[in-house]
């Protein structure tokens, strides 16, 4: 019998949707055993207030590689996943030049990766106006499905669909029997373009709650007639879940995710100039948070990931309609989700299945589960241990985040990726190990 090269054991781990002993065995970067033997091998003893995990997974962040990599790039972004107990990650096909919405594009952004990887990494392709009718080698290449904006998406680069490209685009993915994911805000309803002012609430403002109301019940009924699958990007505004959860009790293939900011922070507590909270479609209300939060206690939310969509410092200047739309929070966001759900006497296990195997399917994915044949991707998590956010201690590229000063709860103290720790102390100690996911 082959010894395993790595025992990892846990009074209490995240298996099968449930707490449980576990003895994590790891032979050749894979879990052989969820009760492995531990003699003559190496062994790791969780402490007594740590939980193991599976790897997180973030179906949602921007990396910005290649072209505008001084907002953020691929070394920076996955050393920020692995300290924040994100093992796979799906990138967007935007704010990248080119955007990946060609298969030159994507096979430059997978030559950008090269040796700079620290978790493991897959792609969006983009559906624009310019590319309708040719997301067949795209999805051939390998991307987990196509990114559309219904309403302008903030760089020129990548443009934005009207009523009839949308439906276009869903017929599309539907023959490939891939899934679209929609930035769903109707651009009749918002309000303002350019200097908005320092005060938040006339941001706010400018862009109403009823935009993604009117954007989902577009995609809802082009889904309808195409029988396409389509997944809700960053759900803000919980007026809307009454249409999403009629779609999917209606059988429609229908998925949807909200993102920390919107269950963490609120309108009424964002300060005067602090475009570090700006972030399209906006941060909404106490009211609407509670709403949002009980959505993803009836399971009608899918998954919870970051947004992570960051800029250098200078483009978030102090004018809430001429800063950069985006919120960087890729390291934090199981920490932020989890302090919220304290206060509120919500358990951790009601979050872990937005955090891994919410966002795994998704992307259609196998992650985010410990089980044998699995990959090793393990986590081990300190719930209690607080600690005070700098923001430029973070690994992310540009220190700017709406949480720094914030005391959170929850450590990530040890990663460990294809069964080699990456993580030791909650500090990056291993870059460089990830994988391009297909």
């Amino acid at each position: 019998m082959t010894l395993p090269d790595l025992v990892v054991r846990a009074r209490r781990a995240w298996v099968d949707g449930a707490w449980q002993p576990a003895r994590v065995a790891v032979t050749d970067g894979r879990i052989t055993a969820l009760d492995g033997t531990a003699d003559g091998v190496v062994v790791v003893e969780l402490a007594d207030d740590e939980v193991l995990l599976p790897g997180l997974v973030d179906s949602h962040v921007h990396v910005n590689e290649p072209g505008r990599t001084h907002w953020e790039g691929f070394a920076s972004a996955t050393r920020a996943a692995a300290a924040g107990g994100v093992t796979t990650l799906v990138d967007m096909p935007l704010n990248s030049i080119p955007p990946t919405t060609t298969v030159e594009a994507l096979a430059a952004k997978r030559a950008a990766t090269d040796g700079k990887l620290s978790v493991d990494v897959a792609f969006w392709g983009g559906a624009v106006p310019e590319n309708l009718g040719s997301l067949g080698p795209v999805h051939a290449a390998g991307v987990r499905g196509f990114k559309a904006f219904l309403t302008p998406s903030g760089v020129d680069e990548f443009g934005h669909l009207d009523t009839e490209q949308l439906e276009t685009a869903l017929a599309e993915v539907a023959a490939l029997g891939s899934v679209l994911v929609v930035h769903a805000e109707d651009p009749a309803d918002l309000r303002g373009d350019g200097a908005l002012g320092e005060q938040y609430a006339d941001f706010l403002a400018s862009r109403p709650a009823v935009s993604e109301r009117h954007a989902i019940a577009r995609v809802i009924d082009a889904m309808r007639r195409t029988g396409a699958r389509a997944h809700i990007l960053h759900l803000s505004d919980a007026g809307s879940l009454d249409l999403i959860r009629s779609a999917k009790a209606e059988g429609l293939p229908l998925t949807v995710e909200t993102c920390p900011h919107y269950l963490a922070l609120r309108a009424e507590d964002v300060p005067s100039a602090a475009t570090q909270f700006k972030c399209c479609p906006p941060i909404r209300d106490a009211g609407n948070q509670d709403l949002l939060w009980a959505a993803v206690l009836d399971g009608t939310i899918d998954a919870i990931v970051s947004d992570h969509s960051p800029s250098t410092a200078d483009l978030k200047n102090a004018d809430f309609g001429l800063s950069w739309g985006g919120i960087a929070g890729l390291q934090l966001g199981l920490s932020a989700v989890w302090t919220e759900a304290r206060t509120r006497g919500i358990a951790l296990d009601d979050l872990l299945p937005l955090f891994t195997t919410g966002p795994a399917r998704v992307a259609g994915l196998s992650a985010g589960i410990l089980a044998v044949g699995a990959p090793a991707h393990l986590v081990a998590f300190a719930p209690d241990e607080e600690h005070v956010v700098d923001v430029h201690a973070l690994e992310h590229k540009n220190p700017v985040s709406p949480y720094d000063g914030a005391t959170l709860a929850g450590a990530v103290r040890t990663v460990w990726l294809d069964g080699v720790p990456i993580v030791e102390r909650g500090a990056v100690t291993a870059p460089g190990r990830g994988n391009l996911r297909d």
